[in-house]
């Protein structure tokens, strides 16, 4: 626990002006961002009397090490500054929001040539108009199957559209009048783009203009005696009507509006959105999150505002929010909103009418979501302090592990060894932490060994990384070996390569945090090579543990008897679920070397053959057996592999040595070299660890 008074800045230092500020820990991540109008007066609130801080705000800042700042010059810009960096850092002690469920969007893909109507979920794309969200994916597609006999626009897929396109026959929508047929030329490219965007207009609420030219058109086919047509246009309108009415009016001046409510305890809060377009309610979404720092109801107001419309441009942002409480200072919120949109928008709290009673309304449902959250998650948050209070008691820590981190072997009766890593932070899974190790240092089967040369790897990577950031002055040992599968391997190589940030700006880098408790799978021998790699790179601060499958029980370094904590433990069920989920992610990886190194061939080392001319060969021959008794002539008749190539493949075929046939365990019987998928792996996953 760190003294707030030994990186206090010094009189005079912070400037009196806006800005964003961050707070980092003894390992230089960012903990905690927050704005203020003066630096000045907000950062000296954090530097009193601890007594008289809240116990959250007090966590912060004895969990920090040092504080820095970034001066703006509007509070807009500080507002947007803080938003990216929350965004950038993840930091563990600001408020986030987390959505239990990923919510569905009617989307019109308006950047295609042939604009689709799909239900789409997840991050959304440039050129895309969306419509929702929607509580129910089911709701989205009977509201287009009403739409789809006024407006036949595209649904199908990319496939579907090109097949048809072939063999010149549309799909069974085309034959029904519930699709133009755009695929077979029975409308073109720009007819159907117009339809798709009568689609979005009719969606985004311009209803009442539509309606009444449908109607004036089956007027004027009923008095042309044009009975049939006229009938057509009665039953689009019906259908357009009863599309209409599963979202109900709930504002009559067709008010483009989104609502937001918040529902709060002392610990927690949920947020419920009214998405309101045309006066009516056109979707509806919620969060809820842990209130880790000192927070008021405009603050929680604030996030949720950064998070609703921080990606959002033009008219996805409202013309009016209503929310029950307003952030303090409002304005710069306001001019951020606005500036977003392309015009004004109106942040404020309604008073009287139609609109205090529909938030109202969204209160009582934010209120039922809190209580259903309680309900599911039983006091979560209080579980996961107790769960880790116990282990801290169980096993002599001086403080509670905040950072777990767990370590599981698997392999296949000696063979494709691999180890997991996966990480725990506050009793929480966190998978963008999760590792994976393939066993380099000896072949066989030796779970204590490996055990020894993962712990090791690991935390002689965390050792460079002190180095790098000058935290540690000795030279630490280093081993050198290739990257496999994108996943660290060996200290000093990158671990993966999915584009994740490395600096020593704060950012989540690879090994950089040490844990407060290393969890072993195993027991005696396995927890004695853990605390043997540690002792071996000299770090004594990390506690190690081993969770034994047959009895569950607790085993500590040097210790003759094993820790049993009851079964009824919190502390016990989140050890459980640790090592359960490093063996799942451990037997996950396993699995799929394994799966890769059976469907492996000969083939797969040729160079300059692809894919294409690949399968060309097999489907030409029929197995690989075939392939390698095949003279270059033969392989030359092959359409598209010309003689060097052919010679390249005979030659690789000839050195490559024939594998062993392959067993089936279940029946006995030898499977040929027939390019057949082999059989025994169900058989021989009884057998793994």
């Amino acid at each position: 626990m760190a003294d707030p008074s030994t990186y206090r800045p010094k009189p005079g230092q912070i400037p009196d002006s806006p800005g964003v500020y961050k707070f980092r820990d003894e390992h230089g991540r960012v903990i905690y961002v927050g704005k203020a109008k003066s630096l000045r007066q907000r950062l000296a609130n954090y530097f009193q009397d601890l007594a008289g801080l809240h116990p959250r705000t007090r966590t912060m800042v004895t969990t920090a090490a040092s504080v820095e700042w970034t001066v703006v010059t509007t509070e807009v810009e500080a507002l947007q500054l803080e938003y990216s960096w929350i965004k950038e850092f993840d930091p563990r002690f600001n408020v986030k929001y987390r959505d239990d469920k990923s919510y569905p969007y009617l989307a019109v893909t308006l950047n295609e040539e042939f604009p689709r109507v799909q239900v789409l979920r997840g991050a959304k794309k440039k050129g895309v108009r969306y419509f929702g969200p929607y509580a129910h994916a089911w709701a989205i597609r009977e509201t287009v199957d009403l739409m789809l006999r006024v407006f036949p626009v595209r649904t199908c897929s990319a496939g579907v559209f090109k097949r048809s396109a072939q063999i010149g026959r549309p799909c069974l929508l085309g034959y029904i009048g519930k699709c133009s047929a755009p695929c077979v030329g029975r409308i073109s490219a720009e007819e159907h783009r117009e339809l798709a965007e009568e689609f979005c207009d009719f969606m985004a609420g311009r209803t009442g203009a539509y309606l009444r030219r449908l109607e004036r058109r089956m007027q004027e086919a009923a008095e042309e005696m044009e009975y049939e047509r006229a009938a057509r246009l009665r039953d689009d309108i019906g259908a357009l009507k009863r599309a209409m009415e599963k979202s109900a009016v709930v504002l009559a001046d067709a008010t483009d509006a989104d609502l937001i409510a918040v529902a709060e305890d002392e610990l927690e809060a949920a947020v419920q959105i009214f998405h309101v377009r045309g006066g009516r309610v056109r979707g509806q979404r919620g969060w809820v999150t842990d209130k880790v720092e000192a927070v008021t109801t405009g603050g929680l107001v604030e996030h949720a505002l950064q998070q609703l419309y921080g990606e959002e441009r033009g008219d996805a942002v409202p013309k009016e929010v209503l929310v029950p409480a307003l952030p303090e200072p409002v304005e710069p919120v306001a001019q951020w909103l606005s500036q977003r949109r392309g015009s004004q928008v109106s942040l404020r709290t309604p008073q009287r009418g139609d609109k205090k009673d529909l938030m109202a309304t969204v209160g009582r449902n934010a209120q039922q979501a809190l209580a259903l959250h309680k309900t599911k998650r039983a006091s979560d948050l209080t579980t996961r302090s107790r769960a880790l209070e116990e282990i801290a008691e169980a096993l002599g820590l001086d403080s509670v592990p905040l950072r777990i981190e767990c370590f599981d072997i698997s392999h296949l009766q000696g063979e494709d060894v691999v180890a997991s890593m996966v990480v725990f932070e506050d009793g929480l899974v966190r998978k963008s932490e999760y590792r994976r190790f393939q066993i380099k240092g000896f072949e066989g089967q030796d779970d204590v060994r490996s055990m020894h040369e993962v712990i090791g790897r690991r935390f002689k990577r965390y050792l460079q990384e002190k180095q790098k950031s000058g935290e540690w002055t000795e030279e630490p040992d280093t081993e050198t070996a290739a990257p496999v599968d994108g996943v660290l391997t060996a200290a000093g190589e990158p671990d993966r390569a999915d584009g994740r940030p490395v600096d020593d700006d704060g950012r989540p880098k690879r090994f950089a945090y040490p844990p407060q408790l290393v969890v072993v799978d195993g027991g005696a021998p396995q927890v004695a090579a853990a605390r043997r790699a540690l002792d071996e790179l000299g770090i004594d601060d990390v506690a190690v543990c081993g969770l034994a499958k047959r009895l569950e029980e607790v085993w500590l370094p040097a210790e003759d008897d094993p820790v049993v904590l009851p079964r009824s433990s919190e502390g016990l069920y989140l050890l459980q679920r640790v090592r359960d989920e490093a063996h799942r992610f451990a037997i996950t990886y396993q699995r799929n070397k394994r799966s890769k190194r059976l469907k492996s061939s000969p083939l797969d080392a040729v160079p300059g053959l692809g894919d294409t001319r690949r399968q060309a060969l097999l489907k030409h021959f029929g197995s690989l057996k075939k392939l390698r008794a095949a003279t270059v002539d033969e392989i030359c008749e092959v359409p598209g592999v010309g003689r060097k190539t052919a010679e390249t493949v005979a030659a690789a075929l000839a050195a490559a040595a024939p594998s062993a046939p392959a067993v089936n365990t279940a029946t006995g019987e030898i499977i040929e070299d027939d390019g057949a998928p082999p059989a025994a792996l169900s058989a021989e996953r009884g057998q793994e660890r």
